[in-house]
């Protein structure tokens, strides 16, 4: 019999894989004030914004793909239906990637810190994007024809013009965070969880690229640029392999798949050999050797018993 076990199980979480609260809090919110106003930083580029719009419009449909128009056509055909887009699109976005990262330090120490990562470095390069390529969302553009359904159907979180919205660089168009932040949740959770339903957690990116194009906030190129980003980000920064992939009972393991010496916690995948010596000591455990015999009791032998043999 061999042990293998390559999926973490939901057991209690490993507290001293968990970063100290205040610090990420602070670090987490930091990194989202320095996007905000970078994002800011980028604005009163309208000439260059509205030229690139044309840009990117002109080359999706050399491109051949489909019309950001043929979604919005769907929307529209309800009023509820367009209300809901508009209200998902301005409510769902940053209040699930928060609780995305609450769970994770919570529940998965080791993950929240993979996906933290993850999503500092996808926002910094959406961050110099905005800078680099100011662009008008496709609701602004004349050619595109489409309607600026926040404004019309409510509700919205942009001012009536880009000029008197002091709250958001409306000129950010590319890439859109929202998709990539709602294809890195439903990434995070489908490696953190073993459900059998975790891959319906990829109806959250699917159901923002829908209201980000159907709202007409966003082209399709600006979510195919943010998905590249991010695989970008996943290639460049690998998920460590979490200590609860290892089996608690081993003789090295301090509970949780951890070698304890010294008063030093080193994770057991760091330990050299830790792999082979896994299998060895399964195997052990399936067929226990025979305990050597010591030398024999001439006094309790019988005579001649090993003659002959």
């Amino acid at each position: 019999m061999t042990y293998a076990r390559t999926e973490p199980t939901d057991q209690e979480p490993d507290i001293r894989a968990r970063p100290p609260l205040v610090r990420e809090f602070l670090l987490v919110a930091g990194l989202f004030l320095a996007y905000k106003f970078g994002r800011r930083a980028a604005n009163g580029h309208v000439e260059e914004a509205f030229r690139n719009a044309g840009n990117v419009w002109d080359l999706e449909r050399a491109l051949h793909l489909p019309g950001e128009g043929a979604v919005q056509g769907v929307l529209l055909h309800s009023q509820p239906l367009i209300h809901a887009a508009n209200t998902y699109y301005a409510t769902v976005h940053f209040p699930a990637t928060v609780l995305f990262l609450v769970w994770l330090y919570w529940r998965r120490p080791l993950d929240y810190l993979w996906s933290r990562r993850i999503l500092a470095v996808l926002t910094g390069g959406a961050l110099v994007l905005h800078l680099l390529f100011p662009l008008a969302p496709p609701r602004m553009l004349p050619a595109a024809g489409l309607v600026d359904t926040g404004q019309v159907y409510g509700p919205t979180v942009y001012g009536a013009t880009p000029a008197t919205d002091t709250m958001a660089n409306q000129f950010a168009a590319m890439p859109s965070l929202h998709v990539g932040w709602a294809v890195m949740v439903a990434v995070g959770l489908i490696v953190a969880t073993r459900s059998r339903w975790r891959w319906l957690w990829l109806l959250h990116p699917a159901i923002t690229l829908l209201v980000v194009v159907g709202t007409a906030n966003h082209y399709w190129l600006d979510a195919v640029v943010v998905v590249a980003l991010l695989a970008v980000a996943l290639a460049a920064l690998r998920l460590p392999r979490a200590a609860r992939n290892v089996p608690a009972h081993l003789p090295w393991a301090a509970g949780d798949g951890a070698v304890s010496g010294g008063g030093a916690h080193v994770p057991a995948y760091a330990v050299p050999g830790a792999e082979a010596a896994a299998d060895s000591y399964a195997v052990g455990a399936a067929h226990p050797a025979r305990t050597p015999a010591g030398p024999a009791d001439p006094a309790r032998t019988p005579a001649g018993a090993g003659a002959g043999r």
